[in-house]
Parts: C-alpha cells; structure tokens; sequence
C-alpha cells in the first residue's frame, strides 16, 4: 500500500480496503535512463484519452506478476524488464461502466527497461517517456499519480 497515508479518504490509493474488487488488473510502472535523467513510460488510451500505465486484466490461472508482464509485451512491445525488488503497490476503487457499479483492483510493479520507441497496441494511441514531474503533471488520475509517486521515492533513495 501508498505508504504515509492517515485514512482511505486522504489516499484515493487506499479506498475499498475492505471490499472485494470485482476486477482485478495488473499493470508495470516503467522506467529507463535516458542521457542520465530518469524517464517514466505513460500511455494515452484510446477510450477516454486518460494518461496512465501499462495494465490489463488478470487472466484466470495468471498470477499478478505474469499477467503484469503479458500487458506490458502486448501495450508496448517491450519484452525485456528488470524487476525492482519490494514494490508492489495497489489501487482501489470504483467507477461505473454505463449504469453498472465496478470496484476494481490495480496491482502495480515497478520494472526498469531499456530505453526505446514502445509499439503500442491499438488499445492506446499515443507513449511518451517523461522526466517524473512531467509524468506526475500528465497522468490523468490521482491513484496512478500515487503509484508514481511511490515508484520515485524508492528510486529516489537507491
């Protein structure tokens, strides 16, 4: 969980702690040095235009890490991660797909990649590579702005 957070209305991260999601995604908080500065992958989805990490649904039989890894091949074409030990970092919480309540669960990992031109899937139509404040200013909503955040605290003091 986001750590240094008071209450689940404090950290939109931490909402529905005690409900069972109805979705569950898994996803990768990506990075790559790019002439010594630290850039973060962000992806624009086709549906709604919302900035935000590679995810995607957790398969049945796929563990949070396997399908994390599937969602990132398939979203960006990037094959090749390094995992970052100790981070896992998850966001609740609820929205409505037409007239329907979803609570849903995203499992997010933090992963250093080379640094490359992603092929994007037709799920999304636009990556860019962002310096964390960039990052942090783009990304569309406050839970993936959380995970970043995280994600550049512990790179931060490594």
């Amino acid at each position: 969980m986001i750590e240094n957070s008071k209450s689940a209305e404090d950290d939109p991260a931490k909402q529905g702690l005690d409900e069972e999601p109805g979705e569950r995604s898994s996803g990768f908080i990506l990075y790559s040095m790019d002439r010594g500065v630290r850039k973060y992958l962000l992806l624009r989805h086709r549906y709604g235009e919302h900035w935000g990490f590679p995810k995607g649904h957790i398969e049945a039989g796929e563990s949070e890490i396997e399908a994390a890894m599937r969602e990132m091949r398939e979203e960006t074409g990037i094959t090749e991660v390094q995992l970052i030990p100790d981070f896992r970092k998850v966001s609740r919480y609820h929205f409505y797909r037409g007239r329907r309540p979803v609570f849903k669960e995203n499992v997010y990992f933090l992963g250093c990649v080379r640094y490359s031109q992603p092929v994007i899937s037709d799920e999304h139509t636009k990556s860019e590579w962002l310096p964390y404040a960039e990052a942090r200013e783009r990304l569309t909503f406050n839970d993936t702005r959380y995970m970043l955040d995280a994600a550049e605290q512990l790179l931060s003091r490594a």
